[in-house]
């Protein structure tokens, strides 16, 4: 964070963090404070403020009412104004970064009578968020991954029909071989049959053979 000194400021020194910056500071009635964040393209950023009005009675800082806050953030390279806000002396701002470059934040009272002898103790939070969801990116991302669970699901529903075809095939062999074997029997009882009665009519015959030629 990169802090810009304006004709009527005085320069701003202070330590950041990269993903938030917490501080605070003290301006006049008819000052106005700006700095430098250098932000990426799509880029959510928040931040929360409090100010607090010297109090000669208390001999402290104190809120009021009466005191707003202005703020307006533009583009350092183009100029285009991003925020302009007036707000309670306790509020906050939110705005995305359109373009990759330095972004300047100001932050004024409402104050603006160049004899005031108002002092201002405003704290200042900013969070730089993560870059905007790529909606179009998402949703691409998510057609595909519903066409491929179309395609599995397909393929889920061909190998059931070709299970269940191979049950039926199988069922029917089974039914072909029951039938099969259940006809080899009868077959082997027939034949058995046969047999017997060819036996028993060929002895016969043996016996009536026999007696004839012991009779003559």
């Amino acid at each position: 964070m990169a802090f810009k000194h304006t004709p009527s400021l005085v320069l701003l020194l202070l330590c950041s963090a990269l993903a938030a910056n917490a501080l605070h500071f003290y301006l006049d009635a008819n000052e106005k404070r700006c700095f430098i964040e250098e932000l990426p393209t799509d880029t959510v950023v928040e931040g929360h403020y409090k100010a607090l009005e010297w109090s000669e009675k208390q001999q402290s800082y104190i809120s009021d009412e009466n005191l707003g806050i202005h703020v307006e953030v533009e583009e350092v390279e183009t100029g285009h104004t991003v925020v302009k806000s007036k707000g309670p002396s306790e509020g906050k701002f939110t705005f995305t970064s359109h373009d990759a470059g330095d972004h300047s934040i100001c932050l004024s009272t409402n104050y603006t009578s160049w004899f005031s002898s108002t002092h201002i103790r405003l704290y200042l939070d900013i969070v730089v968020g993560t870059t905007r969801p790529d909606t179009e990116h998402d949703r691409t991302h998510v057609s595909e991954i519903a066409a491929k669970v179309r395609d599995l699901n397909q393929k889920l529903e061909d190998i059931r029909r070709e299970q269940q075809y191979q049950r039926e095939r199988e069922a029917d062999y089974r039914d072909l071989s029951e039938m099969t074997n259940s006809r080899a029997v009868w077959y082997s009882v027939v034949q058995i049959v046969v047999l017997i009665v060819t036996c028993v009519w060929q002895l016969r015959h043996l016996k009536n053979f026999f007696e004839d030629r012991k009779s003559r």
